[in-house]
Order: C-alpha cells, then sequence, then structure tokens
C-alpha cells in the first residue's frame, strides 16, 4: 500500500533527472555535425560508437537514478565497457576539432554518479583527468587546450558527483521520514491497543462482578439490585469517557481515584482490602503510571486469584516509589499477556520496573517501582 503513494513522485524525480542528463548530451552535437558534414574518416565507425555512447551513457545514469536490482559487478563493467569507448573514440578521432575529447567528461559524470562512495567517484574522475591528459598531449594539442579540456572534466565530474551525493541523501531522507512515519503509526495503533484493554478488561470485569450481584439480590432484594444495575449504568458511561479519551489521546491514570475504584470493587465481591499509604505524595509520573498498574492488578485479582484478602501498598522514598499489590488467592506463574506487557512498557518509558510473581505463603505479589525525581529538578 505504501509503495503505491510513495513511489510515483521518486519515479518523477527519476525522470527529470534521466531528462536533464539526456540535455546534456547537446555536447555530442558538435563530433555528430562532424560526421555528418564527411570531416571524419572513417564515417561510420564513428557514427555508431557516438550512439552507442549515448545510449549507455543514458542507461547507466538510468540505472543509478531508478535504484534497479543490477549486480554491482554488471554495473561497473557497463562503466568499464562506456570508459572504454569513449577513451577508444577520443583516441581514434581526437586529433581534429571536433570535440571528442569532451567524450571523457561524460565518462567522468557517469562514475560520479555511478559508485555510491565519494571515494571511488572522485577516484573515477582523477582517471578520466589522466586519459584527457595523456590523449590530448599525444594528438599535440596544446597545453592550455589539454588543461582546458582536464578542467572541464574536473568540473563536469565533480559537480555531477556533488549532485548525485545530494540526491542520494535527500532520497534517503525521505525514505528515513518515511520509515519514521510508519513506525509512529504502528507504536500510536499499539498504545490505542494497549489503553483499550487495559481500560475495558477491569471496566467488564467490574460489570460482570456487579451483574452476579444483580442476579443474587435480584429476587430476595430488588431495592439493591436496582442501586446495584444503576452502578453497571454509571460504570458503563464511565468506560465510554474513558474509551473516547483513550482515542483521542488524552487520559491519565489518577492513583487516588483509582484506589477508591478497586476498593469498592473487592469489597462487593466480599475481598477484604488493606491499603497502607505514606505521607509523602508521588510524583506525576507515578500517580499516572501506578494508577494504571493497580486497575489491572485488581483486576487480575478479580478474574483470577479467587482471593479472600488483597493487601496495597505505596511507599514513596526518597529515591524510588514503590506500589505493592499481595492477594492470598491460589497463586501459580502469571500468564503473559497484553495487560502484563503493557504495564511493563508502561513503566520502562518512566524509568522504572514491574515485576509479578508468586508471593511467599501463597498468591500473588505484583511490585513496581519508578524513580523518584531529584530535589530541584
Amino acid at each position: 500500500m505504501s509503495s503505491g503513494a510513495v513511489e510515483p513522485p521518486r519515479n518523477r524525480r527519476g525522470f527529470l533527472l534521466v531528462a536533464a542528463h539526456t540535455l546534456w548530451l547537446w555536447l555530442l552535437l558538435t563530433p555528430a555535425a562532424a560526421i555528418a558534414r564527411g570531416q571524419v574518416d572513417p564515417a561510420l565507425p564513428a557514427a555508431v560508437g557516438l550512439v552507442v555512447f549515448a545510449v549507455l551513457y543514458l542507461a547507466l545514469v538510468a540505472v543509478t537514478v531508478a535504484d534497479l536490482a543490477v549486480r554491482p559487478a554488471v554495473h561497473h563493467g557497463g562503466l568499464v565497457a562506456f570508459a572504454l569507448l569513449g577513451i577508444g573514440l577520443a583516441v581514434a578521432y581526437g586529433d581534429g576539432p571536433e570535440g571528442w575529447l569532451a567524450l571523457l567528461m561524460y565518462v567522468a559524470a557517469a562514475g560520479a554518479v555511478g559508485f555510491v562512495r565519494a571515494a571511488q567517484g572522485f577516484g573515477w574522475i582523477g582517471a578520466s583527468v589522466v586519459a584527457v591528459l595523456a590523449i590530448g598531449l599525444a594528438h599535440g594539442l596544446s597545453a592550455s587546450e589539454t588543461a582546458q579540456a582536464a578542467l572541464i572534466t574536473v568540473l563536469a565530474g565533480t559537480v555531477t558527483l556533488a549532485f548525485s551525493r545530494t540526491a542520494r541523501l535527500v532520497e534517503e531522507l525521505r525514505r528515513t521520514q518515511r520509515e519514521l512515519a510508519r513506525t509512529a503509526v504502528e507504536q500510536e495503533r499499539l498504545r490505542f491497543a494497549r489503553d483499550l484493554h487495559d481500560l475495558l478488561g477491569h471496566t467488564l470485569s467490574l460489570v460482570v462482578v456487579k451483574a452476579e450481584v444483580v442476579r443474587r439480590l435480584a429476587p430476595s432484594d430488588p431495592q439493591r439490585a436496582a442501586a446495584e444495575a444503576a452502578d453497571i449504568e454509571r460504570i458503563g458511561r464511565t468506560a465510554l469517557v474513558e474509551v473516547r479519551e483513550a482515542v483521542t489521546g488524552y487520559r491519565e491514570r489518577n492513583f487516588g481515584r483509582e484506589l477508591d475504584i478497586v476498593r469498592t470493587a473487592l469489597a462487593e465481591v466480599g475481598i477484604t482490602v488493606t491499603v497502607r499509604e505514606t505521607s509523602q505524595p508521588l510524583g506525576v509520573e507515578a500517580d499516572d503510571a501506578f494508577g494504571w498498574v493497580l486497575r489491572e492488578g485488581v483486576t487480575n485479582v478479580l478474574r483470577h486469584s479467587r482471593a479472600s484478602r488483597c493487601d496495597i501498598e505505596v511507599d514513596a522514598r526518597a529515591g524510588e516509589s514503590v506500589l505493592t499489590i499481595r492477594d492470598d488467592g491460589v497463586g501459580g506463574r502469571p500468564q503473559p499477556g497484553n495487560g502484563l506487557r503493557g504495564l511493563t512498557e508502561r513503566l520502562e518509558r518512566a524509568g522504572g520496573k514491574l515485576h509479578v510473581g508468586p508471593a511467599r505463603g501463597g498468591g500473588m505479589l505484583l511490585t513496581a517501582r519508578i524513580p523518584r525525581p531529584l530535589e530541584g529538578r
């Protein structure tokens, strides 16, 4: 799906780059005109060589720009063949004023585009300049003419290399941005799934518990059953608000509010609750994270433990805040799932840790730790 949204702009950029390199071939019109006027002998090999040279140049540029899956050996072989053809044409016809020596400028540019590493590109440009100097001096061109041809070759190669490197960096930046966007979307999906699990897991467990109470009370105490049913409605409406907040990303757990909720939920199913809190207030991160931990931990007590007692302790120490939830239920190893995994991720983002396991003497023990910020920060 992403390729359909991303590749067309890249293909358009590639087409524009190939078109720009095609326009740059206008310098080959000088030797082509000399062939057409009969100033080059033999004309047929020169014409065929010039056409093949132009086609090879565009092919090499297109392969690089389009990032086609061509093996490096094949690509480098094409570059060598292109360079040998350009050198051959310059050696054969470079003694005239028809601009054959300029073919090595295209050789330098093709290498600058074709090599990924800048050092390789500069090495190729240097080799092209050496070829220009050797062929120019061998054909008896003046020192100024040869130096001018060498300078043009250097400029063509380095400018092309600079543009090529810039284009690669821009494409890499775009690729990174697309990857970051995909990662952000995936993280948001995971966040929503985790929050939805944490929100609805507790709420639905509470609804089930209260529905059982309503069923038991309905024959003997209709008034209390109606009150419990109204409480179920209130819980449902609260859950709707929380789901909307989860969708928009604006929701926090307040530990004190969650503590009141779980106290009521545990008491209604006959579980004795003991709460011990220190007088020192929790930090903002611990208040939010411990609210989620308390909700999920007590949900597991309601669902799985068959406990008769639940002890909750909050200790805001000098170096860290610690929340422990212990029950006297069936115990055993905790089952991995989205709830515990989501709590672990929340605490890790705050620099904390989560431990869940069997408690001494039976039951389960959940411990959450979050570092407290230093004074003055």
